[in-house]
Order: structure tokens, then sequence, then C-alpha cells
């Protein structure tokens, strides 16, 4: 729950904004309405002091123009939309660190109706740059919501989720995907979906998940979760199409006892057929995101050693810090082999 919710006039004028307010108030949370469209207050003394105050604040505003221009986002999905931008989790290795100006605030788009309605134009359209998405032309369209925020993480505040998912429920040519470290599944359980909805939920080794991903449920509470939104409706459950993010890998002592672990215990929690895929990511930073996390958290245990590390550029001359290409080839066929004699079925989207 955040300690304060700031609304702006544009987006109380609009009715899915009116429909936030409803519900945070209901809740009893302290609400402000801003005096303009920009969002004040959220700096403190230091970058650990303004950390504190936005991450307890979550601001109702309109995405702007840009956000109708809708950007590729291989190997996720074909388009990025996003209901919101800023997270409420406290994961260490956060990789929205650097790549959001500004304080960590959560912002919450209250004309997610009007961004919706705008998908249509995209869809039957795809991004030049390959994927792992087939380039069948009559395949449904792909649209990731969760690159900048956890969706289900603010969903019992907003309802931008399920909004979401009832409009993809009505499209044939719109797939919806969204991700979360969050386990408060049971408002999407009946939602018409239609199929159209994959859940995905990230998951880590179980240390690596108590030790750096703060504030989020348990791995065990998401595996349930996970189970919930893909049992078939008929034994209680969602019906969805699921999928899992391993992430971010990385290779701790005993590494492959701790993933071994893992997917026995994913293999355990889905035992009926289910529509599943699942991505590999292992953990990677860049100097920039170094530099604000170790402001955000001191005194994280989590390993940025660049002498340990191969150096990766973009092409726009970014660099970024990866495993070195033999604990790369190792984990990744750890994995591969791992996954595929449990789950003969449910594909593996890409490994990066």
């Amino acid at each position: 729950m955040p300690k304060r919710v700031v609304f702006t006039p544009d987006a109380l004028n609009e009715p899915f904004g009116q429909a936030i307010y409803e519900r945070v108030t209901a809740l009893d949370l302290p609400v402000d309405i801003a005096k303009g469209n920009r969002i004040t207050g959220l700096r403190g003394a230091d970058e650990r002091e303004t950390y504190r105050i936005a991450k307890n604040t979550l601001a109702i505003v309109n995405a702007p123009p840009s956000a109708f221009r809708l950007q590729p986002i291989p190997p996720s999905a074909d388009w990025q939309m996003n209901l919101a931008e800023g997270c409420p989790a406290h994961c260490q290795y956060c990789y929205l660190a650097g790549s959001l100006t500004g304080p960590p605030v959560v912002r919450a788009y209250a004309n997610l109706p009007k961004m919706l309605a705008n998908t249509a134009t995209y869809e039957g359209t795809y991004p030049p740059n390959k994927s792992w998405q087939s380039t069948d032309t009559n395949r449904p369209t792909t649209f990731e919501v969760s690159c900048y925020t956890d969706v289900l993480g603010i969903e019992h505040l907003t309802g931008s989720l399920a909004e979401c998912i009832q409009h993809f429920g009505t499209r044939t040519h719109g797939q919806l995907r969204f991700v979360t470290k969050y386990d408060q599944v049971d408002s999407l359980l009946d939602l018409p979906h239609n199929g159209q909805t994959r859940a995905r939920f990230s998951l880590n080794a179980d240390t690596i998940a108590r030790r750096l991903e703060g504030g989020t449920a348990s791995l065990e509470a998401r595996l349930q979760a996970l189970r919930k939104l893909a049992l078939p409706r008929e034994r209680g459950g969602g019906g969805y199409p699921i999928g899992l993010v391993i992430a971010p890998i990385m290779p701790i002592p005993d590494w492959r006892a701790h993933y071994t672990a893992l997917l026995d215990r994913i293999a355990e929690v889905i035992d009926f057929p289910a529509d599943m895929n699942v991505e590999f990511i292992s953990h990677r930073f860049t100097p920039g995101s170094k530099d604000v996390l170790l402001q955000w958290y001191p005194n994280t245990s989590l390993d940025m050693d660049e002498e340990t590390r191969a150096e990766k550029r973009n092409k726009f001359g970014g660099t970024k810090y990866v495993y070195r290409p033999e604990e790369m080839r190792e984990m990744k066929a750890f994995f591969y082999a791992e996954w595929q004699a449990r789950f003969p079925n449910a594909p593996i989207l890409y490994w990066t």
C-alpha cells in the first residue's frame, strides 16, 4: 500500500481515472490532487531518501502522446504498451534502475482505455527486427504491458490489468502478455480472457528470491498463484495460458542444485497439461544501473564486479556486463536439458 496517492487534474478528467480514485479512497489511502499535471514533492535530501519517498508514492497521471507510438520489445513481444511506469517491488538487481528518468515513483495511467483502443491499429503489424516470434503474418500480434512495472503489484489499487485482460479478450488478432512477482490473482480468475492473455511469473532460485527480491511474494506463493491461473475453469482455476520467466539467472555457489530444486518444484505444482512456455534470462547490468543500484541498496550482496564479466555493446554504443561466454554456454546447456526433460511440450522461447 502506498503512503501517498497523487492524482493530476487531467487524470481525474478520465473516467478510468475516476474509477481508480474510487478504488483508492475505498481503501482509506491518503489522496492528494495536484495543482498541475506534474508530480512534485518526490525529492529527498539524498538518493536513498528520494528512493523511499518515491517508492511510497502512487501517481495517477495521463500517459503522454509518445505512449501511443508503440515501440518494438523483442524478445518479450512484438510491441510494448505500458499501463504504468515504476514498480512497487524492491529487487536489488532492478532493471528499471537507470532506464527510467527521475525518482522511481509508480505512475499509473488514467487514459488506459484510450491506449488499449490504440493497440488495434498495431494488430497485424510486426516489428522489422527478428525475434523469437514466428514471422507468420497470420498469427496474433503480441503486446507486453509489464516492461516498466509489476502489473499485479498495483492491480488492487488500479484495476488496470483487469481492464487490459478484458480488452484483449475481445480481440482475435491481438494478445496480451504480462509478468509478475506477486500472487494476488483471485480477481483475475473469472475474467473473460478467452485465451488471449498469457500470464507469466518471474521465478528464481529460492535463495536469490529471498535475498534480492524485497517486497515481493515468496517463491512458493508465486507458484501457487501460477497454478491457480493455469488450472482449467472446471477445476476452479482461470484457464490462462501461462509462462515462466526464470530470471535473473546467476551462477551462485551450488547453482545447479538450487535451480534443480526450482525446476523440480515447478514440475510438482504444474502437474497437469497446461499451455506453458519459458524464457531464460541471465543477470546483466550497465555502468549506469550499477551506480543507481548502489545508491538505492548500498549494502547489497549482488555481484556486480565488472572484472568477472564480459563486456557487450549494443548498436547505440551502450555497454552492459554479462557473464563470460563459457559460463553462459554451461548455464544454457543445463537449463535447456533440465527443462526439456521435465516439460517436453513447453517451448523454450529464448535464452539471453
